[in-house]
């Protein structure tokens, strides 16, 4: 048993729904979908953010980021899923396993801390409107981004490269869709506190911090907002805040009820679902929800897609 608790499977098999064959279908048909269009409306805000020079403020450069990093988040899972989906073989190799926890926790430790960062524009750009350029300058936005990048990188490779020494007395299977810290966790044998507690605390700092602190900022813009005497004032930053608002509540919802509880009390068929939700259906939804609710965006797209077929 000691050699074997010392030796990591060759790959995993991924059980994923086969519970529930009639959803892998159904499940297969709506990731073929939703994965274009996350990279399709990920792409175009990325492309109007540039473009547009009314846009080069630090709420569509924090934006950008978060449309990259969306794309980034859905391509480390989506594509491997639809494999397994689409194949009777349903593994992936123990490499392939590492490389996607460390993508897919980066992504979403940095997502944890941008939603924050983005909420502190919002209160400064609301609250001090007459020194948001002076506070908000470029310098700054790069070293926010800088410091939400490397910190979301840190916690992956920390807390994934623990995760992954973790003995697996011979078990390569794993009741999920994807390689996720809490089910390996859950998945391993021995003695496991140790990590769970660990993971616990981060993700405190990671994911309860950053919704006080946007709960806060938003307290103060709710104050400042209905201290405005025109309504026109009024329309245009909820229109702001209520985009990142839904956006926040997509994302920290399904993520706190699957990362705050320790990984032995998650029920079987909860971080499947969960992992749909904040790694496909948020990143899906974001393009939307910020073109939809905000003027800007609208009308930068339709000049993109006016240059575009105009210039064919």
């Amino acid at each position: 048993m000691g050699q074997i608790n010392k030796s990591h499977p060759v790959e995993f098999i991924l059980l994923g729904f086969t519970d529930h064959p009639w959803l892998e279908l159904p499940l297969f048909i709506i990731l073929l979908i939703t994965y274009p269009t996350a990279m399709i409306g990920n792409i175009f805000i990325i492309l109007v953010s540039i473009l547009d020079p009314h846009l080069h403020s630090p709420m569509y450069f924090f934006l950008t980021n978060l449309s990259f990093l969306d794309m980034c988040y859905t391509t480390s899972i989506v594509p491997q899923m639809l494999f397994n989906l689409g194949s009777s073989k349903k593994t992936i190799s123990y490499m392939g396993c590492a490389i996607q926890l460390y993508f897919f926790h980066t992504m979403g430790g940095t997502e944890c801390l941008l939603l924050a960062i983005m909420s502190l524009d919002r209160y400064v750009a609301i609250c001090r409107p007459l020194h948001y350029t002076l506070i908000m300058n470029q310098h700054l936005c790069i070293l926010l981004v800088s410091i939400v990048w490397l910190s979301g990188m840190t916690y992956a490779v920390s807390e994934a490269s623990v995760t992954l020494q973790l003995p697996l007395c011979g078990l390569n299977k794993l009741d999920h869709v994807l390689c996720e810290i809490p089910v390996l966790i859950k998945t391993a044998c021995g003695e496991k506190s140790a990590n769970e507690l660990t993971l616990s605390v981060v993700c405190i700092f990671l994911l309860a911090i950053p919704v006080c602190l946007i709960l806060a900022s938003y307290t103060c813009i709710g104050h400042a907002v209905f201290k405005m005497k025109t309504s026109e004032g009024r329309k245009k930053a909820f229109g702001t805040c209520s985009s990142h608002l839904i956006v926040v509540f997509l994302f920290y919802g399904p993520a706190i009820s699957m990362y705050l509880q320790p990984p032995s009390s998650i029920s079987r068929d909860q971080p499947k679902f969960m992992a749909l939700f904040y790694g496909v259906v948020t990143p899906t939804l974001n393009p939307f929800i910020y073109t939809l609710r905000n003027k800007d965006v609208t009308g930068a797209l339709g000049n993109l897609m006016r240059r575009i077929f105009t210039s064919k």
